[in-house]
């Protein structure tokens, strides 16, 4: 076979090896993140993840606003997307400034933005710091609307006044 040959035959084949990996006959067309990856396409383990469905489009996880917070708080649990069921425990560590008097509100939305629930995550340890103090709390809830939902951690705001707020979302998936 000669050099013109031999690139037809590789140009085929990797036609026929994306067909194979895209175009599944029955896949439903998508809409979502959760969509793409409940009809099996190919997911990058990423973060966020990054879900690509038979026609290139590219899906990528809702993870809140947890990259643009870490330096502010951070949640070890409940993780981005993760399903949840009540009680909830949620802890993470968040900066000093996060607190006022070793707490902050909590309040978990379901999928219409209904509070279910809303408890003080409390400091573990010393919370006067500019460093990253353990936190807790633990919500009950029941009858979320809906599969997904949002936790919200909010610095908590004394003052009232608007440029002293600030808070982390992080969707959640009710079980």
């Amino acid at each position: 076979m000669n050099a013109k040959g031999v690139f037809y035959f590789v140009l085929v084949l990797g036609i026929a090896v994306l067909a194979f990996v895209f175009v599944k006959p029955g896949r439903p067309a998508v809409r979502n993140f959760f969509e793409c990856e409940e009809a099996d396409y190919p997911v990058q383990e990423s973060f966020p993840r990054r879900c690509t469905d038979k026609t290139g489009k590219v899906f990528v996880e809702d993870v809140g606003n947890v990259l643009e917070k870490q330096n502010l708080i951070r949640l070890d649990r409940p993780r981005p997307n993760e399903f949840i069921e009540s009680p909830l425990e949620i802890s993470g560590s968040a900066r000093g400034v996060w607190f006022f008097e070793a707490s902050f509100p909590v309040t978990l939305k379901d999928s219409v933005g209904r509070i279910i629930a809303e408890a003080p995550a409390e400091a573990q340890g010393e919370w006067m710091t500019a460093e990253f103090a353990p936190f807790k709390a633990v919500l009950t809830f029941s009858s979320p609307t809906g599969e997904f939902g949002s936790l919200i951690l909010e610095k908590d705001n004394p003052s009232g006044l608007p440029e002293h707020a600030d808070y982390l979302r992080v969707p959640v998936r009710f079980k």
